[in-house]
């Protein structure tokens, strides 16, 4: 990025805690995952999140780790890979089930290697065969099985409800409010909802009221803008609207930046940072 470029962008932290991915800023900081990390550090982010951490080679989960604990940056959502297309915390197949805990397990060590809070779990499939309430009940029986393996290394799993509409056809949970309800039944200060705003959008809308509904059971934003599923201002979402109130609403836990960029290179990276600066809260 040129000195020209790089003056149009303010280096002061966001209000909020934004987290890009590794690739958000990978034409701008060329030269690598811990360069791009520097790179967001020096464009006011300070906290990060890593779909595909659980693939990366132990060296590297251990340099991210060191390079964000030198910058002050707070890791985000690990995600423990459950399967979104399997049959598994719907159902009461055992080896599903088995599979899952094993799945969250093995993001646990990984998690505490990076020094992630949060692990993110999705919902797998609907199982036609049994009735919407029983699976319910299958899905909290599961995750109370799963907080006995996270409570100990204080990392809270994040259960992220997506849209079947556009991008997960099936998909057991959907709504936020659904995710509410799992998050409640299991009742346990480990196990929360992620909430993200592009799937709450496109499955019904109502971001700021759910939000305050289910406040107390949300421990993890993300975002991304509708349609397209890129940066705030190229869809039909008011994030400054939306930003502000959950920041009003004492909201200061991390806003994943789960979404691609509308414009390739590194002027569309400039542009990532321009729509958050614009819609950050004053």
């Amino acid at each position: 990025m040129t000195a020209m470029v790089r003056a149009r962008v303010s280096s002061d932290p966001f209000t909020l805690k934004y987290a890009p991915h590794f690739g958000t800023f990978s034409n701008s900081a060329p030269g690598g995952l811990l360069d791009e990390l520097q790179f967001a550090f020096d464009h006011g982010f300070r906290a990060w999140e890593d779909n595909k951490m659980m693939e990366r080679p132990l060296e590297d989960q251990k340099a991210i780790a060191s390079k964000m604990e030198t910058l002050g940056m707070t890791m985000g959502v690990v995600s423990a890979k459950t399967g979104i297309p399997n049959l598994n915390f719907a159902s009461r197949d055992k080896e599903a089930r088995q599979l899952v805990l094993d799945q969250i397990k093995a993001a646990t060590e990984v998690a505490r290697r990076v020094n992630a809070g949060y692990m993110t779990l999705v919902s797998g499939q609907l199982d036609p065969r049994w009735p919407r309430e029983i699976q319910f009940a299958n899905c909290i029986e599961l995750l109370r099985r799963a907080t006995e393996i996270v409570e100990p290394h204080d990392i809270t799993m994040v259960m992220e409800p997506l849209n079947r509409f556009k991008n997960h056809p099936g998909s057991f949970l959907e709504t936020v409010t659904e995710g509410y309800l799992v998050s409640a039944g299991v009742d346990h200060p480990n196990c929360k909802v992620l909430y993200d705003l592009y799937h709450q959008q496109i499955a019904g809308g109502n971001l700021i009221s759910l939000f305050d509904l289910c406040r107390d059971q949300i421990g993890y934003l993300q975002v991304g803008d509708n349609p397209g599923r890129k940066e705030p201002g190229t869809g039909e979402i008011n994030y400054a609207k939306v930003f502000q109130h959950v920041h009003e609403a004492g909201y200061d836990g991390i806003v994943g930046m789960e979404h691609g960029n509308s414009i390739k290179g590194a002027e569309g990276e400039l542009a990532v940072i321009e729509a958050y600066r614009a819609v950050d809260p004053a």
